[in-house]
C-alpha cells in the first residue's frame, strides 16, 4: 500500500539532463526536493545552484512554494502508471539587494514634482 503513496518524479534541468529521479512521499516538501536538487546537481553545469532560493520547479505551468508540500502541491499521482512525473527546475539567482535599492531610488526621483505658487 506505500508504494502506491510514493510519487516517482524525475527533474529536467535546462539543458535537457534528468536529475534525482526517486520515488518521493506525499508529505515531502519542496524546499526539500529543492535541497536534494542542489546537492544532486550535475557537476561542470554553466549554470550552478548556491541555495534553495535560487532554485525554482515547476509543475503543471505552476511554480512550486517551498514551504508547501508535493500533496499540498496537487501532484497528481497515479495517472501514469509505471511512468514518472517530470518537473522542470529553472536557476534564478535572487536580485541583488544593491540594484533594487537603486531602482527604488531612481522611482522616488521620477515620481517627485514640486509645485511654487508666486
Amino acid at each position: 500500500m506505500a508504494e502506491r503513496e510514493e510519487i516517482e518524479l524525475k527533474f529536467r534541468i535546462y539543458d535537457g539532463t534528468d536529475i534525482a529521479h526517486r520515488t518521493y512521499l506525499p508529505s515531502t516538501t519542496v524546499a526539500t526536493l529543492k535541497q536534494r536538487l542542489i546537492t544532486e546537481w550535475p557537476q561542470g553545469k554553466t549554470v550552478t545552484p548556491k541555495s534553495v532560493n535560487d532554485v525554482k520547479i515547476i509543475h503543471a505551468g505552476k511554480v512550486l512554494e517551498n514551504n508547501k508540500t508535493l500533496a499540498d502541491s496537487r501532484i497528481t499521482f497515479g495517472d501514469i502508471p509505471g511512468g514518472a512525473i517530470t518537473m522542470h527546475v529553472v536557476v534564478q539567482p535572487p536580485l541583488a539587494k544593491k540594484k533594487s535599492e537603486k531602482n527604488q531610488e531612481n522611482k522616488q526621483k521620477m515620481n517627485s514634482c514640486s509645485c511654487t505658487i508666486l
